[in-house]
């Protein structure tokens, strides 16, 4: 069999022949329709092409419609400064005025109570000057003198708040009552009552100066068994 491989005088001429075309800049023969054009030297590649969050410069595309954040101006914080001490300020108002309000009512209530102390001091002497005119009535009637006398002292001390309480026949009531005696029973009450005033009570205000001092009678009890 005859060897018909090209000899080496035959491969020279057509190895010369390609490399002369390559110089001349002989293009290379477009790529058939649907082919993937190959990578040149410098080209992006797939995963390097423009639009994936990068700019055309290379900036990131969400930074290019932002606004550039801006430093606050030396007005804008002496507001914010004069704004926290108009809040100081208001808050320390707010609290005085608690405080002075609490104060009043106190000083109220401790001039009331200093009053009325110096009320208690001043009558609670005259209780038995009274006592002694109540005792002369039970005799008979006062004198012409010794009546305008008696009359004039009851209304002074009457409007300077000292009340008298205690009269027969009233429930006993141990609040503003001293039993000095139980004296039997009555068939005509239906609790403990007070039978007889042997001093009369006084009070100023709410407060008792003096308990009236009277004697009970108790209600009939049932028959025994």
């Amino acid at each position: 069999m005859t060897d018909e491989r090209p000899t080496d005088e035959e491969l020279i001429p057509a190895q010369d022949a390609a490399d002369q075309a390559g110089e001349a800049g002989v293009e290379e023969p477009p790529a058939p329709p649907g082919a993937r054009p190959g990578r040149h030297a410098g080209a992006p590649s797939a995963d390097e092409q423009p639009g994936d969050g990068l700019g055309a410069d290379g900036t990131d595309a969400a930074e290019v419609g932002a606004e550039p954040a801006t430093e606050p101006t030396p007005e804008q914080d002496e507001l914010t400064v004069t704004r926290m001490e108009l809040a100081e300020r208001t808050s320390d108002l707010q609290r005085l005025q608690a405080e002075f309000v609490n104060y009043k009512r106190r000083v109220d209530r401790d001039r009331d109570l200093v009053k009325e102390n110096a009320t208690y001091a001043a009558l609670t002497p005259i209780i038995d000057v009274l006592d002694t005119i109540d005792r002369a009535r039970e005799h008979g009637p006062l004198e012409e003198g010794l009546r305008t006398v008696a009359d004039q002292l009851e209304r002074t001390v009457a409007k300077l708040g000292l009340v008298k309480f205690g009269d027969a026949g009233e429930p006993f009531d141990p609040t503003i009552h001293e039993a000095l005696s139980h004296i039997g029973e009555d068939p005509e009450v239906e609790v403990t009552t007070c039978k007889v005033i042997a001093r009369a009570g006084y009070r100023i205000g709410d407060r008792v100066v003096r308990a009236a001092q009277v004697l009970v009678v108790d209600p009939a009890s049932g028959p025994t068994a």
